[in-house]
């Protein structure tokens, strides 16, 4: 097994985009935004990118797996929370989908990983 072999995947690499473009959107928020979602979204996305990277250095498929799920959960709350930015107008809708088209991207990658390791 490649030591680090992560650092090659797309679904990282697009990960490590996804919370790029989460911490561009938090450093323009509101003072009074930053702490709270702006902290808890920054969390999320640093998760997924965390969880895909730990996931590659385990044994077993089914221990990846598990961290792979994690790094989807996590996912899941980075979109909830840009949702929550969208609909309090923090963010344009122009921004939203740019984040729901990277999540669902890394979403099918995710998939794609999940279902070779249940085989």
């Amino acid at each position: 097994m490649k030591k680090f072999r992560f650092l090659d995947w797309e679904v990282y690499n697009d990960s490590q985009e996804l919370y790029s473009i989460i911490q561009k959107i938090v450093g323009q928020l509101p003072r009074e935004y930053r702490f709270e979602i702006g902290s808890q979204v920054n969390r999320s996305a640093l998760s997924i990118v965390l969880n895909i990277a730990e996931g590659s250095g385990k044994e077993s498929d089914r221990e990846m797996n598990r961290f792979f799920e994690i790094a989807l959960g996590s996912l899941y709350e980075t979109l909830a929370a840009a949702d929550v930015l969208k609909r309090n107008k923090l963010v344009t809708e122009e921004v939203f989908q740019d984040i729901l088209e990277k999540i669902d991207i890394i979403s099918r990658q995710l998939g794609g990983f999940k279902k070779k390791l249940d085989k």
